[in-house]
């Protein structure tokens, strides 16, 4: 397939560009809520005008209210979340709350997904145990009790955790830490007893919480999919937040070259613009040859994905692994390239920094994808 947007995806492009830029600027969300201390991270205002906007249940399927659409599409919305650095829930509950809810009951579907479609839910994922992505070890349990489950751990850096109002909760039903299988995917009501959380806010200033299940008690159709194999779904949830994940970090990269460029037009230094120093032009340009590799990488991903293709989820440690490099030379060219006033929090390129390092480490870094490719290439 072509690595560009048909005619549909570039109207939805064009969309969601005007409106990210209006509703979701810099000034309008991410310095107005961080400026007074937000306990969220973001408007949920916001999230339900991208709602009604159609944003929040693209990849819910049209049998159960949602437009049914793909990971293109969805990818298309966070790039221009990225972009204007918009503080929003999209990736956590409309990409892999959704994807896992996908493998849930009729009963779990009607209970959460309406409430995503309008724009009244916030979703969250709990995954890590530690302060470095590692999936594959799951010590947080979940034992039998009665009709139910009581589940007993401890959950690190769950985004958007506080404000959650269901939590998806990867939880071992048997086996040691280091199994592959005995996983199950708990949804996890905010309202559930013995549940704790420790609000932190991040660099990007997004609130986590460290999660603490301390026997709670949840019944047997909070289970998603089956008992024991969630594995398999949890690779799912993981291989489309990376993919989304990914789009994100696009949308960061492109928003700081593109502001970079601008300022190279317009600052003068020795009598000259300075985008006329050839220094700057080249850099700008091998800047601009790396944000659209990544781009192309990340679209061709999101492609695999929505086809079913088995290279998916290889291709999404690709995507991860490249973008995190591409989004952090854009980064730190736009602060090198801005000088002095690239330091001062008043100029928004020093965000776009702070939003690429957070959005490198959320579901493995640069070194864990590139690992990953190595080790499912069998080297």
């Amino acid at each position: 397939m072509p690595l560009y947007h048909d005619d549909d995806q570039a109207m939805l492009a064009d969309t969601a560009t005007s409106f990210m830029a209006e509703e979701g600027s810099i000034a309008k969300q991410l310095r107005h809520w961080r400026d007074r201390d937000c306990k969220d991270g973001f408007g949920h205002e916001l999230w339900k005008q991208m709602a009604e906007m159609g944003f929040t249940g693209m990849l819910v399927g049209e049998d159960d209210g949602g437009l049914g659409m793909g990971h293109v599409e969805a990818g298309i919305v966070l790039e221009e979340i990225g972009r204007n650095l918009t503080p929003s829930p999209f990736l956590t509950s409309s990409v892999l709350a959704a994807t896992a809810l996908k493998h849930g009951s009729n009963d779990l579907k009607g209970r959460y997904l309406p409430g995503l479609i309008e724009g009244e839910s916030v979703f969250a994922v709990a995954i890590d145990e530690t302060a470095k992505h590692r999936p594959s070890r799951i010590a947080c349990r979940a034992e039998k009790s009665g009709n139910g489950f009581k589940l007993t751990g401890s959950k690190s850096f769950v985004i958007h955790g506080a404000s959650a109002d269901m939590i998806v909760v990867a939880a071992r039903t048997s086996g040691s830490d280091e199994d592959a299988d005995g996983i199950t995917l708990f949804a996890v009501p905010k309202d559930a007893a013995n549940m704790s959380h420790n609000a932190v806010r991040l660099v990007d200033s997004s609130v986590a919480t460290h999660t603490k299940f301390d026997g709670v008690e949840l019944d047997g159709d909070a289970v998603i999919g089956e008992v024991d194999g969630g594995r398999e779904i949890l690779n799912a949830v993981l291989t489309a937040g990376r993919v989304g994940a990914a789009a994100e970090g696009v949308g960061v990269a492109r928003g700081a070259m593109d502001m970079t460029i601008d300022y190279l037009k317009q600052r003068k230094q020795f009598g000259k613009l300075i985008g006329e120093f050839q220094a700057l032009q080249h850099r700008a340009s091998h800047l601009y040859s790396e944000v659209e590799i990544a781009r192309a990488v990340v679209i061709k991903t999101q492609q695999l994905l929505d086809g079913g293709s088995e290279q998916a989820e290889l291709m999404s440690s690709v995507a991860k692994a490249k973008v995190a490099k591409a989004a952090g030379l854009a980064v730190k060219e736009g602060v090198q390239m801005h000088g002095g006033i690239g330091m001062t929090d008043e100029y928004d390129i020093g965000l776009y920094m702070k939003r690429d390092r957070a959005l490198q480490e959320f579901l493995g870094d640069a070194y864990f994808h590139a690992n990953r490719v190595a080790e499912m290439s069998g080297y």
